[in-house]
């Protein structure tokens, strides 16, 4: 099963199927100029900050924002890995052999 769908991918990706929209390019261009390790980092510092909050004042809400952030940045992180192993991957198998 998981190789026809990758295959149906690959067949439509060769055929120009897949298009990415405007949304997906504008990520991708700010999620690129940034590490991997930056995103995780941000999210453990997002985790931090919220705790801090959360035992030193009453503002549980601004604790429970800043703490909400840590998905949304390790999303960040992961896509960034998959755009650079698919960009890797594309153009290791566009470069002939020598």
């Amino acid at each position: 099963m998981e190789r026809s769908a990758e295959g149906l991918t690959e067949r439509r990706a060769a055929e120009g199927e897949l298009h990415e929209g405007r949304f997906a390019k504008a990520m991708e261009k700010v999620t690129t100029r940034v590490s991997p390790r930056t995103w995780l980092w941000l999210a453990v510092g997002s985790m931090a900050v919220s705790a801090g909050i959360a035992a030193t004042t009453r503002r549980k809400e601004v604790a429970n924002f800043i703490g909400l952030w840590v998905p949304s940045l390790l999303l960040m992180g992961i896509y960034n890995n998959l755009v650079n192993i698919q960009k890797s991957t594309s153009q290791s198998q566009s470069q002939p052999l020598h």
